[in-house]
């Protein structure tokens, strides 16, 4: 024995679109989504460096320069950026920034040889401090101290 039912077809479809939108409307949706702080990235990146050596002329963990490591940290964070090799160069690119908005992953430039021209590069890292390869190696400086306070020439922001 078989009992049928006849359902007409229009009620098939109405009752289809009814469902599809309350799958919509009550259904799980995630609005996840990630965003990197290319900034804050950079500054974490040029901290796991803190400790790797000092190299004149020095591009890789195996020893590093100013402009050599901060040219390696913007190219192997997440920014993937190509920066100019020398600190003098990097001044050249960016927009200027002003000492008190300085953000994190900013490149903040000092002459550390002749007066007002721009020898050595370092990455902002919040807090009133940079990560630099300083020629005692990678490390965390205080833009205060006395001997960086008074060589300072200004910070750029590279990364948009």
């Amino acid at each position: 024995m078989s009992i049928s039912l006849s359902v007409p077809k229009w009620f098939l479809t109405v009752l289809l679109i009814l469902s599809l939108a309350a799958a919509f409307i009550f259904g799980t949706v995630s609005n996840a989504s990630a965003t990197i702080n290319y900034g804050e990235e950079v500054a974490a990146i040029a901290e796991s460096y803190v400790g790797s050596p000092y190299k004149y002329g020095g591009t890789t963990p195996e020893g590093f320069d100013a402009s050599g490591f901060t040219q390696y940290v913007y190219k192997n964070a997440a920014t993937q950026m190509s920066i100019p090799r020398t600190s003098a160069a990097q001044y050249k690119i960016g927009k200027v920034v002003k000492q008190n908005a300085l953000q994190k992953g900013d490149l903040v430039f000092y002459a550390t040889g002749e007066k007002g021209k721009v020898s050595f590069v370092g990455i902002y890292n919040g807090n009133g401090t940079f990560i630099g390869a300083t020629s005692k190696g990678v490390k965390v400086v205080k833009m205060s101290d006395k001997y960086w306070k008074g060589r300072y020439i200004g910070a750029k922001r590279v990364i948009k």
